[in-house]
C-alpha cells in the first residue's frame, strides 16, 4: 500500500514541478501561487519557481527512495528527508490556506493538504 501511495504522491509532486515550471516560463499562471500577487512571476520569482520544481522533483525522489521503489538514491537520508518534507507540506498547506489570493487558496491548499496527508501515511505505515 506504500508503494501506491508513493507512486501517487510522486505524480503529484511531477504535476506541480510542471506548474512550477510553467510559472518560471511566464506563463500567466502566477494567480495560483506564492501569494497571487502577479499575474506573470517577475525574473526573481521565476527563479523560485526553478527551484521549487526541482525540490518537488528531489521530494519524489524521496518518497520512491522510502518505499523502495527506487534504490539508486540510497546514499540520501530519506528517513529524515520524508519527516522534513512532510512538515513543510503541513506548514505549505497552512499557509496556502492563509493566501489572499483566490485561486491560490482554492487550487493549491487542496494539493498540498493531499501531499500532506499521503506522505504521513506513508511515513506511518
Amino acid at each position: 500500500m506504500d508503494v501506491i501511495l508513493a507512486i501517487g504522491v510522486s505524480i503529484l509532486f511531477v504535476i506541480i514541478s510542471i506548474f512550477q515550471l510553467f510559472l518560471a516560463l511566464g506563463f500567466p499562471l502566477g494567480d495560483y501561487a506564492m501569494g497571487g500577487f502577479y499575474r506573470v512571476l517577475p525574473l526573481p520569482m521565476r527563479v523560485v519557481s526553478v527551484a521549487n520544481a526541482l525540490i518537488l522533483l528531489v521530494m519524489a525522489v524521496t518518497f520512491l527512495t522510502y518505499t523502495n521503489v527506487l534504490t539508486g538514491f540510497a546514499f540520501l537520508p530519506v528517513h529524515l528527508l520524508a519527516w522534513l518534507f512532510t512538515l513543510f507540506l503541513a506548514v505549505n498547506t497552512l499557509a496556502n490556506f492563509a493566501s489572499k489570493s483566490a485561486k491560490e487558496k482554492k487550487v493549491m491548499t487542496p494539493l498540498s493538504g493531499l501531499a500532506f496527508i499521503l506522505c504521513l501515511a506513508i511515513l506511518l505505515m
